[in-house]
């Protein structure tokens, strides 16, 4: 659809977005060793997605994991899914949408309450794939349900900046995010409700997208607005109204002897 390229949004709060650069780091490492085709055979990439994928039959009690892939509780599947992706596009796109949108919303967060806010959104995204598809035996993988929460957080507080995309791939336009950001979310909404078979899951989208709508009201900072609005500015305490102070009266002239 388009490819998120820069905001041109500065950090109003922190100096460097070391949750964000933490998140793609570790995403990545996380590629590299459990599904790189230059590292890992095909073989040990399945096994890697269904020990740490998120599988609804599972977390709903549906069906067992057979015991040579249980590696981790199953509920700490809500979130280790969105450290796991299928090949180098899958990873490219979400981290891209995170490097782009993330330090934003760690800005407006502080690093802490980043780290809590993205894995949050993680799990809401498992929680209504689950819901959707309660029966599904396939491991869900990838951050884009972590992403869209960003991205929802995102829209909410900086619907106005423009955001430099290419359109189709190709063509360099300079948009304002709730154009580009609505659009994006209109798209997945509508794949949710025309494509519920698809091998994407749209679901999680959504719940990503839900579950980073909600939490930005909680973890942002007191004194970050919403909507790209000016904060108020700060009143004196004690503020009097004077009347007008009219200049003294000259005094009256010494008479010398």
């Amino acid at each position: 659809m388009f490819i998120p390229l820069h905001d041109a949004n500065n950090l109003k709060h922190i100096s460097h977005p070391y949750v964000n650069y933490a998140i793609i780091a570790v995403n990545i490492i996380i590629w590299l060793i459990s599904a790189s085709p230059a590292i890992v055979d095909p073989e040990t990439a399945k096994r890697a997605a269904i020990s740490f994928g998120f599988i609804p039959s599972v977390v709903n009690n549906l069906a067992e994991l057979p015991l040579e892939f249980v590696v981790i509780p199953e509920k700490l599947t809500y979130v280790s899914y969105a450290f796991l992706h299928a090949n180098f596009m899958h990873l490219a796109g979400n981290m891209l949408f995170i490097w782009v949108f993330g330090d934003n919303i760690e800005d407006a967060m502080g690093h802490l309450r980043y780290i809590f806010f993205y894995l949050l959104c993680a799990a809401g995204a498992a929680f209504f794939h689950a819901l959707v598809a309660q029966n599904s035996n396939a491991p869900l993988i990838g951050a884009s349900g972590a992403a869209a929460g960003i991205v929802a957080a995102y829209l909410i507080l900086h619907p106005n900046v423009r955001i430099w995309i290419l359109a189709l791939g190709r063509i360099p336009l300079r948009i304002p995010a709730y154009i580009v950001l609505g659009a994006w979310i209109a798209f997945q909404v509508w794949n949710f409700v025309a494509n519920p078979e698809d091998q994407v899951s749209w679901a999680a989208h959504i719940g990503g997208l839900i579950a980073g709508a909600i939490l930005i009201f909680p973890f942002k900072r007191k004194n970050v607005p919403l909507f790209d609005r000016e904060p108020d500015a700060a009143k004196p305490s004690n503020e009097v109204s004077h009347a007008k102070k009219t200049p003294p009266e000259p005094p009256s002239p010494k008479w010398g002897r």
